[in-house]
């Protein structure tokens, strides 16, 4: 298998130090802000919503309406990344970031304020599933666009540690919504709770308009771009507007969007079994508390922002597949003990059964936006990554704690949802080996 770390290496920029500090944060802030106000719906939706919007008088029912909710939004992601990726890669990557940052803001406050099915009836799941919607298309229109900031102002050798700034807004996001409901609960009763008290993190989100705006006027368009848009004759601006980089992706570099999704389906799906589903399986069936299992998400989340640097300077010095490849085979294989371990009820078997699972998921995500964004050329780059982004988040994470509700009510054994990740590290792995070849005969 070839180790390069990639068929599309990206070129050198020459950038002062404090613009290149400045894009970072500013690119992670952007990525942990997203993904907050795209958490706080997941871990409500375990807890509260399906009593709140979908009362069905069965608790089962209610949360496969609340994650069926939950999934809309990933559903949505694509069309963002393609909206996004048409124009950025047109008219710019921060123009589209400070977008989707402020739609998500909107939509995420939104969701705040919206009241129950108790006060407005069959309106009530309506909006908060067209808001959904909006979360998904901002989630999937921010990551192309806080991605590229990162890895094209990137210096030679560094493409890795770079994105994973980006990367790192994924657990930062995670650490953050958990933190503020876990707050929320120990400073409200159950019935406070259930009535306002999971409304607090969905405000918070507002803050997010306040980064779009500092993105909006502090932060520049990334050198790649600007060099891109330079070396264009006018007569090539014009072809290139007729002919989109969506058209130019689906007609010779479908292949390659495909692989790439196939390749992360694995990572995201595993992810929000971990921090939505296995909340909802081991509150609602094994009769954990919700604050211990909230915590034990928290601190696991917290050593990803040791692991996911790590793996991605490691990918700059022995390339992205090697390590992206060991990531996704330890998935495979811890899959069966993963589950065994939460079944026995206890937190401490939980923690390490998460731990460990999260290490190979920080081992794979570390290096995967830098390789995403190597798999395609600049003029097509922002929509290419993020197609393959978020067909896997559709095909992976939207739907994976959906079918885990599903998989244990149909079978009754945890194993089944062992199976499903199982099969998903073989797809990831069979993509991986030929996006390798391919890296290697170019």
């Amino acid at each position: 298998m070839d180790m390069a770390p990639s068929a599309h290496p990206l070129p050198t920029t020459t950038v002062p130090t404090v613009n290149r500090r400045r894009v970072a944060t500013a690119a992670a802030l952007a990525s942990a802000v997203e993904w907050y106000d795209y958490f706080v719906f997941g871990i409500a939706a375990a807890l509260v919503l399906g009593d709140l919007y979908f009362p069905a008088g069965n608790s089962t029912a209610g949360v496969l309406a609340s994650f069926a909710t939950f999934a809309v939004g990933f559903l949505a992601r694509p069309l963002g990344g393609i909206v996004a990726g048409q124009l950025g890669d047109k008219r710019g990557r921060k123009p589209m970031l400070v977008l989707a940052l402020t739609l998500m803001g909107v939509a995420t406050t939104g969701i705040g304020l919206l009241p129950t099915y108790e006060t407005i009836g069959v309106a009530a799941p309506i909006l908060l599933v067209l808001l959904r919607v909006a979360q998904g298309v901002a989630v999937g229109a921010q990551w192309g666009g806080a991605m590229l900031l990162a890895t094209e102002y990137a210096p030679e050798g560094k493409r890795g540690v770079y994105g994973s700034v980006v990367q790192l807004g994924v657990p930062i996001g995670v650490v953050t919504a958990n933190t503020v409901f876990l707050l929320a609960g120990a400073f409200t009763s159950e019935s406070a709770f259930a009535a306002w008290g999971w409304r607090i993190p969905f405000l918070i989100g507002l803050f997010v308009l306040a980064l779009a705006w500092y993105i909006h006027t502090r932060v520049e368009e990334t050198p790649e771009f600007r060099a891109a848009e330079r070396e264009l004759s006018e007569q090539e601006k014009s072809e290139q507007k007729q002919n989109s980089p969506l058209r130019t992706i689906l007609r010779n570099h479908l292949g390659t969007v495909l692989l790439a999704g196939g390749s992360f389906a694995v990572n995201t799906a595993t992810f929000y079994i971990l921090i939505t589903g296995v909340l909802d399986y081991t509150t609602r069936e094994l009769d954990m508390k919700r604050s211990a299992v909230l915590t034990v998400s928290l601190c696991v989340s917290l050593t990803q922002l040791i692991l996911i640097p790590a793996s991605a300077a490691l990918s700059d010095r022995v390339g992205r597949i090697r390590v992206y490849a060991f990531g996704a085979a330890g998935i495979a294989l811890w899959a069966v003990p993963l589950f065994l371990l939460i079944d026995t009820g206890s937190l401490l078997w939980l923690a390490v059964g998460t731990f460990v699972a999260s290490c190979f998921l920080s081992i794979m995500y570390g290096p995967q936006a830098a390789l995403f964004a190597e798999l395609f050329t600049a003029e097509m780059r922002y929509t290419g990554a993020s197609l393959g982004y978020q067909i896997a988040a559709v095909c992976g994470g939207g739907l994976a704690p959906f079918v885990m509700v599903l998989l244990l009510e149909a079978t009754g054994t945890s194993m089944a949802v062992s199976a499903y990740i199982i099969g998903l590290s073989v797809i990831a792995l069979l993509s991986i080996k030929v996006l390798a070849d391919r890296a290697r005969s170019r």
